[in-house]
């Protein structure tokens, strides 16, 4: 099967894992990735596991890109950039806004010589307004959307932040300019023209926060027991999902409580919200008769969504994801590993990654051949320490 991006190239200043997410997606549609680097190199090669100096963790966000070193702090670096671009269908950037204005980089610039193009600038608040310009990670942006103060009021008696190991911005942020940048190529489609694509990081994690964005405006009550979280078992905990009227009548069925369902507490959704504490407790006198393993089998047996907790060394073992496929092989410096496929699947096109992860400045030499600059030009711009191959 084709590729769905084949044929599109993609200048990838992006770096760390907002711009990467978002360009490994491209990548594996099939587009040409071209990650300009520093001679130092993307950050993400210095983050564990490493095999033989190779990151796996920068291997699974940039497979299948082609990398380029150029200095863009030189005047012959950013000339070199600039006309990468105007040969590119896509730009991608993570840096704080101004930043590729200052090298000659920026939209305006760029599209002066490429009107086609689409330029994706993906940034912690914005391009623009008043905290445009603020430093953002990933951990300050969860904090300042009021997602980690969400999370915490399900969490009952505490009132310390979670501390922050799982990156959701970035990955949420690079998963959405990649859906822009598809919706500005089919507008470029129809018009011909290009555009630049503004990602939010903190309107991205706002979007998670749908009960907590609308409550913000129409203040409500909230039970005193949050409606989804552990219910416990004899060895454990297990997580099962009360959505709907019929999932509420197979709990009772799976724990053999159906007079619970004539209770007035629980009858009627809005007091079986209000009593949701009452209820689980009642529920907890049987999942604790029961290991996680039986409390899952019961419940799964009369269709009540459920899960024990698992690690994710544990998830990457089931034997649904070797159904779908959902991991790749792939190489690089150090060896193999595995690296996860893109969750969707299209049935007329290829979606899977490309399986190598590339060295520091492997593709310069080739990256500027085949864009037509000259052995001289080349040899200004590897200078004396060449990388490429």
């Amino acid at each position: 099967m084709d590729k769905p991006y084949a044929g599109l190239k993609v200048i990838d200043f992006s770096t760390t894992i907002a711009g990467p997410q978002c360009t490994r997606m491209l990548a594996d549609m099939g587009a040409d990735v071209i990650k300009i680097e520093s001679l130092e190199g993307d950050m993400m090669r210095t983050r564990p596991p490493k095999r033989q100096g190779a990151s796996t963790a920068f291997g699974q966000l940039n497979a299948g890109k082609r990398s380029l070193v150029l200095d863009l702090k030189s005047v012959a670096g950013q000339a070199a950039a600039r006309r990468l671009a105007g040969m590119a269908d896509i730009v991608v950037e993570n840096f704080r806004p101004g930043v590729m204005q200052r090298l000659g980089l920026d939209y305006e610039t760029l599209r002066a010589a490429n009107p086609r193009l689409i330029y994706c600038a993906i940034s912690g608040y914005g391009q623009t307004g008043p905290s445009s310009q603020l430093p953002a990670y990933a951990p300050v942006v969860h904090a300042a959307s009021g997602y980690d103060t969400a999370h915490l009021s399900y969490q009952d008696g505490r009132d310390r932040p979670d501390y922050c190991g799982i990156f959701i911005a970035d990955v949420l942020s690079g998963v959405y300019a990649f859906g822009a940048i598809g919706t500005a190529l089919h507008h470029r489609h129809a018009t011909g023209v290009g555009q630049l694509v503004d990602v939010s990081m903190l309107e991205s994690m706002l979007s998670l926060a749908l009960t907590e964005l609308q409550r913000a405006q129409f203040p409500f009550s909230m039970p005193a027991r949050p409606m989804y979280g552990p219910v416990a078992t004899a060895d454990g905990y297990v997580m099962l999902a009360v959505a709907s009227e019929k999932t509420f009548q197979y709990l009772l069925e799976a724990a053999g409580q159906q007079e619970l369902g004539q209770d007035p507490r629980f009858e009627k959704y809005a007091d079986r919200r209000d009593n949701w504490a009452v209820l689980m407790d009642y529920i907890e006198n049987w999942s604790r008769t029961l290991s996680s393993a039986q409390c899952v089998e019961q419940l799964a047996a009369h269709g009540v969504p459920c899960s024990p907790y698992r690690s994710v060394e544990e998830a990457l073992a089931d034997p649904q994801l070797v159904h779908r496929a959902a991991l790749s092989e792939i190489q690089d410096q150090g060896g193999v590993f595995k690296a996860l496929n893109q969750p969707f699947r299209l049935s007329q096109a290829d979606t899977s990654p490309v399986g190598f992860a590339a060295s520091l400045g492997e593709h310069t030499r080739e990256v500027l051949k085949q864009a037509g600059f000259t052995e001289p030009e080349i040899a200004e711009l590897t200078g004396s320490v060449d990388r490429s191959s």
